[in-house]
C-alpha cells in the first residue's frame, strides 16, 4: 500500500529559541560552518519545506541551534487510502465509489432488418 510522508520543518522555532529574528542572522552562523548561501536562499530555506537538503546544511544547521537531526523537523506517515478516507469524513462529502454502485449494462447491437 503506498504511504504518505509529511513533514514539518521547524527551522523558523528553532531561530526564535535562539533569538534570531531575522533570516540574515543564520548567514554568519553558517558561513562560519563552510555553508555559503545568498540570504534569499536562506529566507527560502527557513519559510518553505525545502524537497532537498545536503548532509553538510543539514550537519551545520544542528550545530548552530546545538540540537539533533530529529528537532529540525518532525514526520508522519499514513497510508495513501486511509488519509483520502479521513479527509472525506472530516469535509462532510459523502463518498460514493462508482465501481460498487452501478454495474454497466451489456450493449445489444441489432441490424437495420430487427
Amino acid at each position: 500500500m503506498k504511504r504518505e510522508i509529511e513533514y514539518r520543518w521547524r527551522v523558523r522555532e528553532l531561530m526564535a529559541r535562539h533569538g534570531m529574528r531575522n533570516t540574515r542572522e543564520l548567514v554568519g552562523p553558517l558561513r562560519e560552518r563552510g555553508i555559503t548561501l545568498s540570504e534569499s536562499q536562506i529566507y527560502r530555506l527557513v519559510s518553505q519545506n525545502p524537497e532537498r537538503i545536503s548532509f553538510q546544511l543539514l550537519a551545520a544547521l544542528c550545530d548552530v541551534f546545538g540540537v539533533e537531526a530529529n528537532e529540525l523537523f518532525t514526520f508522519t506517515a499514513t497510508d495513501a487510502r486511509s488519509r483520502r478516507k479521513e479527509q472525506a469524513i472530516a469535509s462532510g462529502e459523502n463518498v460514493v465509489r462508482f465501481s460498487d454502485a452501478y454495474k454497466p449494462v451489456r450493449a445489444r447491437i441489432l441490424d437495420d432488418d430487427d
